[in-house]
């Protein structure tokens, strides 16, 4: 895992910015707080190729390869669904693609996010993560 130090580097510090939240209440506060530092996206990431099904709200995913690099920017019409999609967009943009699939996002069991997302919720976060494993996936493919 050494290779992806900067990657568990990022788990951790989510983490510590929840080391506070020892409700569900908190939690959802913490999250709908993230959910505010989302950029806006420009129309023409909008478009339907670009958003996330499974979602119960809608979110947009803009994906950028760079350098080795890809990078990923979300925005979302909800606070919740906007700080779920932060959580996962903070910690593996600006990665190489193969730590989508070689560094799994273990912080989000530790935060106890299971207990406390509703089923959509919970479906909607797992759906924003595989689409960025897909998009990873489709930039080391066209790598070859």
């Amino acid at each position: 895992m050494e290779e992806f130090k900067s990657c568990l580097e990022k788990q951790e510090n989510i983490l510590k910015l929840f080391k506070d939240c020892t409700t569900a209440d908190k939690l959802y506060t913490q999250i709908i707080e993230l959910g505010k530092k989302q950029q806006k996206l420009p129309k023409s990431i909008k478009i339907p190729e670009n958003k996330i099904s499974g979602c119960q709200s809608q979110v947009f995913l803009e994906v950028i390869f760079k350098e080795g690099l890809i990078f990923f920017n979300a925005e979302a019409d909800a606070m919740i669904s906007a700080g779920l999609a932060y959580l996962v967009t903070a910690v593996y943009s600006g990665e190489p693609p193969e730590a989508l699939l070689k560094c799994p996002p273990t912080y989000l069991k530790k935060l106890g996010l299971e207990g406390a997302l509703t089923p959509g919720r919970s479906n909607g976060l797992s759906a924003i993560f595989t689409r960025m494993q897909q998009e990873a996936l489709k930039v080391l493919v066209s790598c070859q």
